[in-house]
């Protein structure tokens, strides 16, 4: 005789197809450790406004929009060498890998660049840029000196993009995570030394934290070029016999990395564009906006971790021909974020004070305490609806990414953000006396739109035939 569950009929036949499908375990391996890298990177940014916020509240009002800026220029650029990892997955899926060493190279030749960019916008572009935002003087200063000095040490930045493709294109992302946990442990003590003058350290404020950044990712460099150039890498990828430039990868990366580049920049170009014209509305809406948005980060740097891991997973999957495999992932790492985001937003929903405290000091905000609390109140209960949209946002465009559908994504980005956020946002505020909920609600809607027209591109399966390696 034999026995049969009873619950065995009661269990949908789609949920044990999706059992068997299913890939938490592998996508927990890959995107784990660039979670943790991330959440490194979340507890230095974190740790840096709560500092710059009790040093002084003109600090906290330069330092995001000076930040977000310097972001911009630096995700350009260091997503063009970071989308190396792309070629190198496909190349690793594929068997090949004598690319593999020559992807590597390429993204490397492009940091040199990028260094002499940095270094042009640093000393030339940044106080003009800075006069035409137009905010209080007193906080221009400080957003062009902590601007400046993070552009001129970002060419580590774009570095450590290229370096770590080189990992996270080969699915192997635990020295990824160990090198930014390294970066943060040492980056958040300096952080507090430089800005506050304490532990024999002079007192640079601003300076200080965009100094501690720039030290944290010399530190993070050195713990991943040693990793790169092991004797056991060079011996399997030829990496010193193939060290020269391959003009046909170079040509493809920038066919390809450039959009999907700009498609990222131009999301993080969306929050500086709302961030700097939000700051014509008055001091209290940029504090609240600003605490608002360093806050949003706790969701969307593990979403950007797990699509990095995605993509990674893609490109892979696409190598060997196996498409299928790539579907598997991106909803298994859905399913996976958001079991993180739910609890998240459920803070932010019913409990935001517990975190806004740790952005605010009464003492040095005086009468405008209450006003930025109960506003940064108002405006994370809007952000509590977005970073839902967004999981689906990034790992459908990180499976597209994965492919090569980067033109896609980017004209999906800029037609987006011009008529979803630059447009209204600047006549709203300009001519219409647009309140400060009304502009963080047209973020959601930035956001939902995004989300609607990845995920119909992603449901029509054109990315299942695209290869960069081709």
């Amino acid at each position: 005789m034999f026995y049969v569950n009873p619950m065995r009929s009661f269990i949908p036949r789609q949920w044990n197809s999706w059992r068997r499908k299913s890939r938490y375990r592998e996508v927990s391996r890959v995107c784990i450790p660039l979670v943790t890298g991330m959440a490194a990177t979340t507890v230095m940014e974190f740790t840096d406004r709560i500092f710059l916020s009790r040093y002084h509240v003109d600090a906290l009002s330069a330092v995001v929009p000076a930040g977000v800026t310097a972001f911009l220029v630096l995700c350009f650029l260091g997503g063009i060498a970071g989308y190396i990892s792309v070629f190198i997955a496909q190349y690793y899926g594929a068997g090949q890998q004598d690319k593999v060493g020559s992807s590597l190279w390429q993204g490397l030749f492009f940091t040199v660049f990028s260094g002499a960019v940095l270094l042009f916008i640093a000393f030339f572009i940044s106080s003009p840029l800075f006069q035409l935002v137009g905010h209080e003087p007193a906080i221009r200063v400080l957003e062009e000196q902590y601007f400046r000095i993070l552009c001129q040490g970002g060419v580590l930045h774009v570095a450590i993009q290229a370096f770590s493709a080189f990992f996270t294109g080969r699915g192997m992302t635990r020295p990824v995570m160990l090198a930014n946990v390294a970066g943060m442990l040492v980056n958040v003590p300096l952080n507090y030394a430089l800005i506050n003058g304490v532990w024999g350290m002079p007192e640079l404020g601003i300076r200080g934290a965009a100094i501690a950044t720039v030290i944290a990712w010399a530190v993070i460099l050195l713990f991943l070029v040693p990793a790169v150039f092991c004797k056991s890498c060079r011996r399997e990828y030829s990496l010193f016999a193939i060290m020269r430039p391959d003009w046909n990868i170079l040509f493809r990366l920038f066919r390809f990395g450039v959009p999907g580049a700009l498609q990222f920049s131009l999301d993080i170009f969306a929050f500086a564009f709302f961030i700097l014209i939000v700051g014509r509305m008055g001091a209290v809406s940029l504090a609240a906006s600003n605490i608002a948005i360093s806050i949003s980060s706790l969701a969307f740097m593990p979403a950007l971790g797990f699509s990095f891991g995605i993509s990674s997973m893609t490109g892979q999957a696409l190598g060997r021909g196996r498409p299928e495999e790539a579907r598997s992932a991106v909803w298994s790492g859905i399913h996976l974020l958001l079991l993180y985001t739910l609890p998240l937003g459920l803070l932010f929903f019913f409990a935001p004070e517990i975190i806004i405290a740790n952005f605010i000091n009464g003492d040095d905000m005086g009468g405008n305490y209450e006003e930025i609390l109960q506003m940064t109140s108002v405006i994370l209960e809007l952000v509590a609806f977005y970073i839902f949209l967004d999981v689906f946002y990034m790992l459908f465009a990180a499976v597209l990414k994965g492919a090569g559908d980067t033109r896609f994504l980017l004209n999906v980005i800029f037609w987006s953000t011009l008529f979803c956020m630059v447009i209204p946002l600047y006549v709203g505020i300009n001519f219409l006396g647009m309140t400060v909920y009304m502009a963080w609600i047209c973020i959601v809607f930035f956001i939902a739109v995004l989300c609607l027209l990845i995920s119909l591109r992603y449901r029509g399966g054109k990315w299942e035939g695209m290869l960069v390696i081709r």
